[in-house]
């Protein structure tokens, strides 16, 4: 007999930086975790700008397809679910709702802001003050400053990402799937997203040096 569904619930909010969102989606449901998706009204306006496309409640799959870079079949296999930012009543509002934790990316400071006050201004910020409530994992990924969240018990991880993995010539593509990475390795998700740091000098450089002596 297996146990109740334990989703990840997984907020984008207004901030620049949608393509972290997809890249984390992506991922997670790689990785075949379950997860619930709540997108604020500010993000639909930045998804819109960044990529040239909305996302509309009643369209939710074919538009998060889109916006993934998948065919729509692909998402009816995923255990997924998606909440509308508006509906406080849904299951993600109540800390008695079984989530596994929740990840907010990318979190704008008004997100920051309303989670650290407890505003529950909407349902993104609900379910972030009810996961951290239960003290379950909650991992905040601010592009913009300032980060006080640190002292309510979320993980603030920053959008910055390092180049060892793709050294300094890294594609934009790189540098998102590296912050996506980060983000996998905090809630304990395998993926490979980036190559991991192996103490050799000149590898993410593309590089190695035939002899490398030690530096005085």
């Amino acid at each position: 007999m297996t146990g109740p569904r334990r989703p990840w619930v997984i907020g984008v909010s207004g901030a620049s930086g949608t393509p972290y969102a997809a890249a984390v989606l992506r991922g997670l449901l790689d990785a075949a975790k379950p997860v619930d998706l709540v997108v604020s009204r500010a993000a639909r306006l930045t998804l819109l700008d960044e990529n040239g496309a909305p996302f509309r409640d009643a369209h939710w799959r074919a538009d998060l397809a889109r916006w993934l870079g998948w065919p729509v079949r692909r998402l009816a296999t995923a255990d997924l679910a998606y909440w509308p930012a508006g509906d406080l009543a849904a299951g993600p509002s109540s800390g008695s709702y079984p989530a596994r934790g929740m990840i907010i990316v990318p979190a704008s400071t008004a997100a920051c802001a309303g989670i650290a006050l407890g505003l529950s201004k909407d349902l993104l910020q609900r379910a972030a003050e009810v996961n951290l409530k239960e003290r379950r994992r909650v991992v905040v990924v601010p592009r913009e400053t300032p980060i006080t969240l640190h002292d309510g018990g979320a993980v603030v991880l920053p959008a910055s990402p390092g180049f060892y993995s793709g050294g300094a010539t890294a594609t934009a593509g790189q540098l998102i799937d590296f912050v996506a990475g980060k983000i996998l390795d905090a809630v304990e998700v395998e993926h490979t997203l980036f190559t991991r740091w192996d103490g050799i000098l000149g590898r993410s450089a593309g590089s190695i040096p035939a002899e490398a002596g030690p530096v005085d």
